[in-house]
């Protein structure tokens, strides 16, 4: 996967957004005001993502590209190199479900601004 194609895919979704809150290089991926998706535009080598945490720990000694999330939350969060050992497959797989995590935690009526249960994969 290459970063064009990551922005592509992450923008595909309902409700996305991009920006650079932290600095001028980690881009940001939200949907509702809610990050689910981050990488380094200056180097793209890994994505951090969120997960649900058993699903994560069986990822992590499943794929030696997925360790626990860089400066983020180690239970909530994966980084997964994007030229590793994880299937292409495995990586959109992995950034749905990072949106899914996020989108079904928030509250109704912003998921009712997205129209059709805002999840258009």
């Amino acid at each position: 996967m290459n970063a064009e194609f990551f922005r592509e895919y992450c923008l595909t979704k309902a409700g996305v957004t991009e920006g650079f809150p932290f600095d001028s290089k980690t881009l940001v991926y939200k949907v509702g005001d809610k990050m689910f998706a981050l990488t380094d535009v200056d180097e793209f080598i890994s994505i951090n993502l969120k997960c649900e945490p058993t699903m994560s720990l069986d990822l992590r000694e499943r794929y030696e590209g997925i360790l626990p999330g860089w400066h983020m939350n180690k239970k909530h969060w994966n980084t997964v190199a994007v030229n590793s050992d994880v299937p292409e497959t495995m990586l959109q797989e992995l950034i749905d479900r990072s949106y899914d995590l996020v989108f079904d935690s928030l509250p109704k009526r912003i998921k009712n601004e997205f129209g059709d249960n805002g999840k258009n994969k």
